[in-house]
């Protein structure tokens, strides 16, 4: 939907695709959905889903045997976003480095866009 000829929607880290991709084989799914949801305290979050079946509307990211499957109402949201997974002593986990993200919470969990992503045009 939002899609640039030659560029993919989203990139994968290689971190990010083994574990996707190993993520897939133990859960028997075709796929990781990532999408966007009102919640948390900034506003929005990210969801991130096991899927068997493929949406025909979502865009598809595939790389190393990982699958990566954007909702379409995300798609805006999410254009330019590199996924990947770090490991530190604490906590271990997907990052999202989102462009089109203005402001965090403290905690990590919730972001809030842009306002131009977030306001109706007005045409």
């Amino acid at each position: 939907m939002f899609a640039i000829p030659g560029k993919q929607a989203v990139t994968i880290t290689a971190k990010a695709a083994q574990q996707i991709a190993s993520l897939m084989e133990k859960k028997h799914s075709k796929g990781l959905r990532i999408g966007v949801k009102k919640g948390g305290c900034a506003g929005m979050e990210y969801t991130m889903d096991y899927v068997n079946e493929v949406n025909p509307l979502d865009e598809t990211v595939e790389q190393n045997g990982a699958r990566v499957m954007i909702a379409p109402m995300a798609q805006m949201f999410l254009f330019g976003t590199e996924i990947d997974y770090e490991t530190s002593l604490l906590e271990s986990g997907f990052k999202f480095r989102n462009p089109n993200v203005s402001e965090a919470c403290g905690c990590g969990e919730s972001i809030k866009f842009k306002e131009d992503l977030t306001e109706p045009s007005s045409t």
